[in-house]
């Protein structure tokens, strides 16, 4: 199947409509009837039956009400979804502006969702996200609890799309938690489904798996075929990635029924599609485009010219898996034209990157390089990451090709930096380092114009003195000699006047300039913080599996060398979790810049290397922490400490190993420790394993994981440090009081402590009641 993606209604809810043409409306403007009417020869027969419906009420001349805002949003929804999207978006702004000036709320937010959709399906992710969230802003506004979950799943969509899994999981969460209270079963379902494309995404098939089931079971029983057959394409394609190619097509197999069952001609196409897809992944190539010719023929006989160009891509993937190059290209190109004609960035971005494989497959490396160079352009236009990696690749391969290797090794880098992601590069830190460096000269310059200024206006002040007092002390008798001394002080005070007036001006450009480029640096680190907190797991997700907890997490600056890290393992024995509190070495960039690295290391571990014993984690988490540190040519010396726990919540057996950050758990009301490994996550002239400390908890104990920060905070009377003992004894005293408590008086304690005096580390304490 093409990148572009068949399934992408699963992750759109579709919309309740109501619209009454039994009031008066007004006339149109002149531009909007004039794309009315040129568009309404292009549609087929049933759409332009609806189109020219709505065309005809709004050619009324009657007066702009809430009704003309409807009727707008109803044609801008039909336009979207037949791909017109340049029309949609056009026809959104009119009904947000004209709801807008009459203050109808609920038009506005429905055209700023007009608008997210037409753009996400366009694959303008930048401006899908910036339109989802005005409408959800403005239906969290006006409490309307319905509308609010709409905008959350839309928010997630595009979050999904970009991906980032944790956030788009968020914004989900809130969404199905609103269906919930609002019993809309249909929503649910789908929540329950979006949730399972992100589990799918992250590799967790099972997971993904069984949340699919979960959706099925709720169109089921409300009766929803479109719903249920998304179900079943969606399982379809996590058996195709897994290669369980039998199970793939008798899941593809109950879609295509239900299809049939709802005699929808544009459902039963995309299930040929993907039944193709499942062939041609498992080498059938013959049984592949059997199935892409019966969806290209049903697509074409009702104009779904975006499925035609799907189709025509996964024809033309097969011509090239078969080494037939021509009749590739024969396909891409006319997937390409339709593509173009759509105006779709995503899918002109996979469209350039197909054709440019063939090219250089075929050692035609100047077109090929044309192509990729576009790929790169439209994705990154998008925000497509991992197609612009993919786009280095091929140029990598382009350049050795033509052995010029100096400029493949650029791409190398470009296609490394991606891979790894952009924040592991050591050239960030330099870069931030020269803006700062940039910025000190800047306000040297600035404070050296000041100074020169006062100089100046010093120097004019001695000689006016000294004119006045030669003009007194020579008398009348001097009268001609101080009126030339005088005449010659209004020269020199005009010079002196333009010189200071023209170092004024300098000195206001150079402070506008340090302004800018303190502004530029502050939004730089704020983008970053929001990047950082994308490591983080969201607190729902913690709370989800551990519900009686608290994170108390302060950092010091905007970023933070301190972050918390969960994951989720499934075992017959109950659910796995892996819960740490991690410490890298700094805090601000460069402790953020490290904290992305070791999450990464944690993250390839467990989903990569598929390791859960705590003390080969971390014996593993340093391998990758090293190899990735070893890239650079400094030598660099940062790691991290940390105290990772792997807890059965079922059982409360634990493991536990720590870099020297210990284990506290309270015990039949007693403070226990476990001493962690005094050797840290990075370079160590004697590394040795990490020990792995097996421990069996209670109902009602308590474990609590920590960095540094809160026993380091200087403060109280006499400016000294908490310590470590002052913590412990916080801790049993306040033991007996739930973890939202806990979290409330450590947080107020160490405000407390700190008083007027500056923090001088991130702060980070877990408490977990098991």
């Amino acid at each position: 199947m093409d990148k572009g993606q068949l399934t992408r209604d699963n992750f759109e809810k579709q919309e309740r409509v109501s619209v009454r043409f039994n009031c008066p409306l007004s006339i149109i403007n002149c531009q909007l009837l004039v794309l009315l009417f040129t568009f309404s020869f292009s549609l087929c027969s049933a759409q332009k039956a609806t189109i020219d419906s709505i065309t005809h009420v709004l050619k009324t001349e009657l007066k702009d009400d809430s009704n003309k805002v409807n009727t707008l949003n109803a044609l801008s929804g039909k336009l979207w979804r037949m791909d017109k999207y340049d029309t949609a978006i056009i026809c959104a702004n009119n009904a947000r502006t004209l709801a807008e000036k009459i203050d109808f709320k609920r038009g506005i937010i429905k055209a700023w969702r007009n608008c997210g959709s037409a753009y996400y399906n366009q694959g303008n992710y930048f401006k899908s996200l910036e339109s989802y969230t005005k409408s959800l802003a403005l239906s969290q506004q006006i409490g309307d609890q319905a509308s609010t979950a709409l905008d959350l799943g839309g928010v997630a969509r595009v979050q999904y799309i970009q991906g980032n899994y944790p956030n788009a999981m968020d914004y989900y969460l809130k969404a199905l938690t609103i269906n919930q209270k609002l019993g809309d079963k249909d929503a649910i379902a789908s929540n329950y489904g979006n949730m399972a494309n992100i589990y799918n995404s992250q590799a967790n098939y099972d997971l993904a798996i069984e949340y699919h089931k979960k959706a099925i079971d709720i169109y089921t029983e409300t009766g929803n075929k479109n719903g249920i057959k998304r179900g079943f394409e969606n399982i379809s394609i996590l058996y195709r990635d897994e290669k369980k190619f039998p199970e793939a097509i008798d899941y593809e197999a109950k879609a295509l029924q239900v299809c049939r069952d709802m005699k929808s001609e544009k459902n039963i196409a995309t299930a040929y599609n993907n039944m193709g897809e499942v062939y041609n992944k498992q080498g059938n190539y013959s049984m592949a485009m059997i199935y892409y010719d019966s969806a290209i023929n049903l697509n074409r006989k009702n104009g779904n010219i975006k499925s035609v160009s799907i189709n025509l891509v996964n024809q033309g993937e097969v011509y090239r898996l078969q080494g037939n190059y021509p009749k590739a290209l024969q396909y891409d190109n006319e997937a390409l034209a339709i593509r173009r004609q759509l105006g779709d960035k995503s899918t002109l971005a996979y469209a350039y990157d197909d054709i440019g494989e063939i090219y250089i497959q075929e050692k035609k490396y100047d077109i090929g390089r044309k192509y990729t160079d576009s790929s790169i352009m439209f994705s990154k236009a998008i925000g497509e990451k991992f197609l612009v990696k993919d786009g280095y690749h091929d140029l990598v391969e382009i350049d050795s090709g033509v052995a010029d290797y100096k400029t493949a090794f650029e791409d190398y880098k470009k296609y490394v930096a991606y891979s790894d992601s952009l924040l592991n590069d050591a050239n960030t830190q330099k870069t931030v380092q020269a803006e700062m460096n940039y910025d000190f000269n800047q306000k040297q310059a600035a404070e050296k114009a000041d100074q020169d200024k006062k100089d100046a206006i010093a120097e004019q002040d001695r000689k006016r003195q000294a004119i006045i007092l030669y003009s007194v002390l020579a008398g009348f008798l001097l009268l001609m000699a101080l009126t030339f001394f005088i005449f010659r002080g209004l020269r020199q005070n005009q010079k002196a006047n333009r010189i200071i007036t023209k170092q004024k001006e300098e000195v206001e450009q150079q402070k506008a300039m340090v302004d800018e480029k303190n502004k530029e640096i502050l939004d730089s680190i704020n983008y970053a913080k929001r990047l950082q907190d994308a490591i983080l797991p969201p607190l729902a997700l913690i709370k989800q599996h551990l519900p009686e907890s608290f994170v108390l997490y302060k950092p010091k600056d905007i970023v933070a060398g301190d972050f918390y890290w969960m994951e989720v393992v499934k075992a017959p024995s109950g659910d796995i979790v892996l819960i740490a509190a991690c410490d890298c070495t700094g805090h601000g960039v460069p402790g953020a810049l490290v904290s992305v690295v070791c999450s990464n290391a944690l993250n390839r571990t467990v989903k990569e290397f598929k390791i859960t014993q705590p003390g080969k984690i971390l014996d593993k988490v340093r391998e990758l922490v090293l190899e990735t540190f070893e890239k650079s040519e400094s030598n660099v010396q940062d790691g991290m400490d940390i105290s990772l726990c792997c807890l059965n919540t079922k059982t409360g057996e634990a493991q536990w190993s720590g870099a020297y950050n210990s284990l506290w758990y309270v015990q039949n009301n007693e403070l226990k420790e476990i001493d962690a490994d005094k050797q840290p996550i990075g370079k160590n002239d004697r590394p040795v394993p990490f020990n792995t400390h097996n421990v069996k908890f209670e109902k009602g104990d308590i474990l609590y994981l920590f960095t540094d920060g809160y026993a380091d905070q200087f403060g109280g009377p006499k400016g000294k440090k908490f310590k470590y003992k002052t913590l412990q004894q916080l801790i049993m005293d306040n033991v007996h009081l739930t973890m939202p408590e806990q979290e409330t008086i450590l947080n107020k304690t160490i405000e407390d402590w700190k008083g007027g005096l500056e923090q001088v580390d991130d702060v980070l304490i877990m408490g977990i009641r098991v």
